[in-house]
């Protein structure tokens, strides 16, 4: 069984793949509709960069962002939606406007509120990990064992999330490719994607045209010419048995994952 894709749509002017393209309610909805037409099973909103280097953003803008959008989409479509903030306020005016689940960075680590709001809104809630923020995340990041660390510090969070009373059935992790990580402790975690799966909650997977694969081919500067990079390791994160993939390129992501399922069937 392939994993479900789940569709970016950065409604920001800075983001690093996409920023500014969609950055106003009408363009970010018919980027929406088309992800849906080409195959997501899920989309993420998101109002606030957290590219390495990002500037936060106030809650009020960040609202006004992605509700109108949120709300927008679900007139339209009844599947699955993901709010990517790290912000309680953001995320519960997210869930009112029709979002079913709070893709946090910070692993809801960034209020003191957010585990208990997590827990009140009931959703599906995303914890991944991060070193740092994202102004400072890629300042010389260090690991004594990448894989062993980052499993233990999701371990913590989601039991942090479960002892607010977020139901364990509603936790997905997410290893956080690119988010205080070198070139080299991406690969690995890719690589021993089992290793995380075996915590036994869902995992959620997003390298797509990250700097990660520049880092083999210097010549894909350009974020956009990073899609063959992108699709490798989202077919290994699958045969590692991510649940979830994160991907701009929906149309091309849901392609070789069909074409991965055929063969493995024969």
């Amino acid at each position: 069984m392939r994993p479900q894709v789940m569709g970016i749509v950065n409604a920001t002017p800075d983001s690093f793949s996409d920023g500014g393209r969609f950055n106003s309610t009408d363009r970010a909805l018919d980027h929406a509709l088309k992800l849906i037409a080409d195959g997501a099973d899920i989309l993420d909103i998101g109002g606030e960069s957290t590219r390495p280097g990002a500037q936060p953003v106030t809650p009020a803008e960040e609202l006004d962002r992605v509700v109108p959008l949120i709300a927008a989409i679900r007139t339209r479509w009844a599947g699955p939606l993901s709010i990517d903030t790290m912000k309680p306020e953001v995320a519960r005016a997210a869930v009112a406007a029709g979002a079913t689940v709070w893709n946090d960075v910070t692993a809801l680590s960034f209020s003191p509120d957010s585990p208990a709001v997590a827990a009140d809104l009931g959703c599906f809630v995303v914890l991944m990990h991060m070193r740092g923020e994202p102004r400072t995340m890629q300042d010389a990041p260090t690991y004594g064992n990448v894989v062993a660390e980052v499993a233990a510090d999701l371990t913590a969070r989601a039991a942090a999330a479960m002892a607010a009373g977020v139901a364990r059935a509603r936790i997905w992790l997410d290893p956080g490719i690119g988010f205080g990580k070198t070139a080299d402790h991406n690969l690995t975690l890719t690589a021993r994607l089992d290793e995380l799966t075996a915590l036994g909650f869902p995992l959620v997977y997003g390298a797509s045209r990250k700097r990660t694969i520049q880092a083999l081919d210097p010549m894909a500067t350009d974020p956009g010419d990073r899609l063959g990079g992108s699709l490798a390791l989202a077919l290994e994160a699958t045969r590692r048995g991510a649940a979830v993939v994160r991907v701009h390129d929906v149309r091309e992501t849901v392609q070789a994952l069909r074409l991965l399922e055929a063969l493995t069937e024969i």
